[in-house]
């Protein structure tokens, strides 16, 4: 039996996070952060250099009650120096504990980390290759972000292969890799995560929208057997139109698993890591994390 705190009293919970990306530092940029629910409301907004450090310089938040309005900003010092890689979300829930809008902050943060991945500061000359072309964008991909290879089935050697036998598009463009100095907004997301309790069944549901990135995702689950039984996604806009769609498909593996502490890491090897996608996991596990960590 599925109990999901986040509809105790309510039928329908929706969250929304919108992210983006200046250009404000010869070296760094801001990448800011604003998530509200139905509850709550944080913002979270860092300086931060790009791959391969993912250094964190200063950092501020502030909340937002259900029924208020925005605090002041708030320097969290203890975030300075910390860098976005494996061991993070814990630093930042040391850094935010006993706050106000804490659990927040530390979904907020994540997606800084996640921002971080979508822009780089190449040369010029050199980020102008992407103009040339999906195949230029990828090698650009390659060698700007340290974490990719293998991240996913795009960046993976059956991915790169497939340039070679199929017609793919992509939407980046040189800004994403070099953008103006004191750009604002080179790269927007927004992200819609919606549960709603319809009879028997919990659907829960994913959306993801920016530059490069249209993801939509679909779940229903039997409340009384806590069994996935329907996944289903949308993806209007992909990085590698061709070679990101290949594993789409894999949503459908999740039909028949059980909804219980284990899946977040079963979905790893079935619609994640070098074989998966990993927008398609991301979006995933956090629909998994509102239903059984709230």
């Amino acid at each position: 039996m599925i109990e999901c705190a986040l509809l105790r009293g309510r039928d329908r919970y929706e969250r929304v996070v919108d992210g983006w990306i200046d250009n404000t530092h010869e070296d760094a940029f801001t990448h800011t952060v604003r998530l509200m629910d139905d509850d709550l409301g944080v913002e979270l907004s860092a300086v931060a250099t790009g791959s391969p450090s993912y250094e964190i310089r200063e950092a501020r938040s502030r909340v937002q009650p259900a029924a208020g309005a925005l605090s002041d900003w708030a320097l969290l010092g203890a975030l300075a120096g910390a860098r976005m890689v494996g061991g993070f979300t814990r630093r930042v829930g040391e850094a935010v504990e006993g706050r106000s809008g804490a659990r927040h902050l530390v979904d907020a943060a994540v997606e800084v980390a996640r921002l971080a991945r979508q822009a780089t500061k190449m040369p010029p000359e050199r980020a102008a290759r992407a103009a040339a072309g999906p195949w230029e964008c990828w090698q650009l991909d390659m060698s700007g972000w340290i974490d990719l290879p293998n991240s996913c089935f795009t960046y993976s050697d059956a991915g790169r292969a497939l340039f070679a036998t199929r017609a793919v598009t992509t939407p980046m463009v040189p800004d994403l890799y070099s953008p103006p100095p004191g750009q604002a907004r080179v790269f927007v997301r927004r992200k819609v995560a919606r549960l709603a309790r319809e009879g028997a069944r919990l659907v829960a549901s994913h959306s993801m929208h920016d530059n490069v990135h249209g993801f939509e995702i679909r779940y229903e689950i039997d409340l009384e057997k806590g069994v996935i039984v329907a996944a289903e996604s949308r993806t209007p806009r992909l990085p590698y139109l061709g070679i990101c769609s290949e594993p789409q498909t894999k949503i459908s593996s999740l039909v028949g698993q059980a909804v219980d502490p284990n899946l977040r890491t079963r979905i790893q090897t079935l619609i994640g890591g070098a074989s998966g996608c990993a927008q398609l996991y991301d979006l995933t596990a956090d629909l998994l994390k509102l239903l059984r960590l709230y």
